[in-house]
């Protein structure tokens, strides 16, 4: 989607906040001994309260309001029996669309304390979606984006997965520009002003690629490593990218 008109950056907005709004709730929620299913039914209610409809259920009859994945899990898990435990990363993905205008967020939470290494991915997993989205704007290459995020990631000795990408959102969950690389990459395309993306590495302490788990949806790394994954929906303009997926 390119935004052109107010009205159309005043609805973004709206169902930017609504997500942002549900992953935090649901992020609060999280505490050991909860079922993942639980933990959606949290999402579930909020998005329903809010008007929304999640994005995986109405556009690809996925089996949860939203996308939890917990430890060897590194997205599209499906909500269910697994029992979250103290020490486990959670990541939760949520998107959703109201008035025809779809938002997509996500971040990786941890449950109580976890090992150092663990702690150090996860900010520096943030940091990488941050200098990521500090390549957005109307004009740029989006070739910047995983170039820049690349550059931070072989510093400081971590990989990134290199078959989830971002991609272009709005009127639809997925939409042009598609396959959006946050790796180094030698992709030609420019951002239009008022581009809608999403912003989203997946960063790792060895994986480089995501494998499709049996249950049709999960996603697992490969080589099995840690991952993580912070995600935002921005828009491109003039004066740099405007973060829509902000709670309010």
């Amino acid at each position: 989607m390119t935004i052109t008109q107010e009205d159309e950056l005043d609805g973004l907005k709206e169902i930017g906040r609504i997500v942002a709004n549900t992953m935090q709730t649901m992020a609060k929620a999280i505490e050991p001994g909860m079922t993942t299913r639980e933990l959606d039914e949290i999402g579930a209610a909020m998005l329903e309260a809010e008007g929304a409809l999640s994005a995986p259920q109405s556009a690809y009859d996925f089996p949860g309001a939203t996308c939890i994945s917990v430890n060897e899990e590194i997205a599209h898990g499906i909500p269910g029996a697994r029992v979250i435990e103290a020490g486990d990363l959670v990541n939760i993905d949520v998107s959703a669309s109201k008035n025809g205008y779809f938002a997509d967020t996500g971040a990786t939470f941890r449950t109580g304390s976890v090992k150092p290494s663990l702690d150090a991915l996860c900010r520096d997993g943030r940091r990488a979606m941050q200098i990521g989205i500090a390549q957005v704007g109307a004009g740029k290459p989006l070739a910047n984006i995983g170039r820049a995020v690349g550059q931070f990631a072989s510093k400081r000795g971590y990989t990134l997965i290199r078959n989830l990408a971002s991609h272009g959102v709005g009127r639809s969950l997925h939409e042009d520009p598609t396959e959006i690389a946050t790796w180094p990459n030698r992709d030609r395309r420019r951002m239009a002003r008022g581009l809608v993306l999403t912003v989203e590495p997946f960063l790792s302490r060895g994986g480089l690629w995501a494998d499709q788990g049996d249950d049709g949806w999960t996603l697992y790394s490969s080589p099995a490593a840690p991952v993580v994954q912070y995600e935002h929906t921005v828009v491109a303009t003039d004066k740099g990218a405007l973060i829509v997926t902000m709670p309010g």
